[in-house]
């Protein structure tokens, strides 16, 4: 993997071990010669993630939309930061610049941004690997929901399967590189119309 797209919170949590987590993984990414590729911002984990991967050495890669730019919140010492028009375009690009993609701990955006990949990745739009970061189990409750839809017949045990999980960033990065998308023949049986 030549770059890993991170999704994660503007906000640092209430546990210090989310930014323990995310100086971690900046710094595991750094010394596998992995490119992070992230939303751009020097605040919350994002910030602490960055910082991280720049201060080991790393290639951090920014993606922002320029509304957010003018409220004066991106990252200065980037690798490169890259300005775009919407939140949409950021997304697009974000995944097209990365090789895999990770959540740490984050709110609506971090789990709106993992939840459209993982689609895409669903509809064979893509085969790249999608994992949470389950730090102090923070994940716990998404987990039992995607269990919970697999059960109730809205979620295939396959693309269940598509969730990797793990609660160090090494554990993750070596998930990443055994992942295999797949092959489900029909996204939907006739026999389920």
């Amino acid at each position: 993997m030549r770059s890993i797209c991170v999704f994660c919170g503007s906000r640092p949590g209430t546990d210090v071990s989310y930014a323990d987590a995310a100086r971690s993984l900046g710094t595991t990414l750094a010394a596998k010669e992995i490119t992070l590729v992230y939303g751009g911002a020097h605040v919350g984990l994002m910030g602490t993630l960055a910082d991280a991967a720049i201060k080991a050495g790393g290639e951090v890669v920014g993606v922002m939309p320029r509304a957010l730019v003018e409220r004066e919140i991106s990252h200065e010492d980037l690798t490169k930061l890259h300005i775009v028009g919407s939140m949409h375009e950021r997304k697009a690009l974000m995944a097209g610049l990365s090789d895999g993609f990770v959540a740490l701990p984050g709110g609506t955006g971090t789990l709106e941004e993992f939840f459209e990949v993982l689609t895409w990745a669903q509809l064979g739009e893509h085969g790249k690997p999608c994992g949470l970061l389950n730090v102090s189990n923070y994940y716990d409750p998404l987990l039992n929901l995607f269990d919970h839809m697999v059960e109730k017949g809205f979620v295939s045990k396959e693309h269940r399967a598509m969730v990797l999980v793990e609660s160090e960033p090494a554990d993750l990065l070596d998930a990443f590189s055994r992942y295999a998308p797949p092959r489900v023949p029909k996204w939907i049986g006739s026999s389920e119309t």
